[in-house]
């Protein structure tokens, strides 16, 4: 008679695969939820970009205009669907004094206000700036 040998355990018993695929599918779980999040912060960083040089735009252009008027101008930007609206206001600023006590005359407050829409909300920003009437007159 031969003398038993102790029994070699071979392969996983099925508690030891259950917990690894229970393991293996809540890393793979938060794996997707982790690339779920860094897609739409990527697609908020795009849409933010893209609206900042859009304003970047509109700003200059008002900016450039050779004889400033007072007024309000309407304008849009962008795609079909995907457009951004503009609403560029220039406004005579009156008794302005320099830090000496000087008035400084023909400056102009121009303003520029951004809306759209972006997952279903009405979004705005606004960007200002302060320009002599005369720049770019001889």
């Amino acid at each position: 008679m031969k003398p038993a040998t102790p029994h070699r355990r071979r392969g996983f018993l099925l508690l030891e695969m259950v917990l690894a695929l229970a393991v293996f599918g809540i890393a793979a779980t938060g794996f997707t939820v982790a690339l779920h999040q860094m897609a739409k912060v990527a697609a908020l960083a795009q849409s933010e970009m893209r609206v900042t040089r859009f304003m970047d735009s509109a700003l200059d252009e008002a900016l450039s205009m050779p004889v400033l008027e007072e007024g309000e101008v309407e304008s849009e930007m962008g795609e079909a669907g995907n457009e951004v609206k503009f609403l560029t206001t220039v406004k005579l600023l009156e008794d302005l004094e320099n830090e000496d006590g000087q008035i400084l005359q023909e400056m102009y407050h121009i303003q520029v206000l951004a809306t759209w829409i972006e997952n279903g909300e009405r979004q705005e920003r606004s960007v200002e700036t302060w320009r002599y009437g005369r720049m770019y007159q001889p």
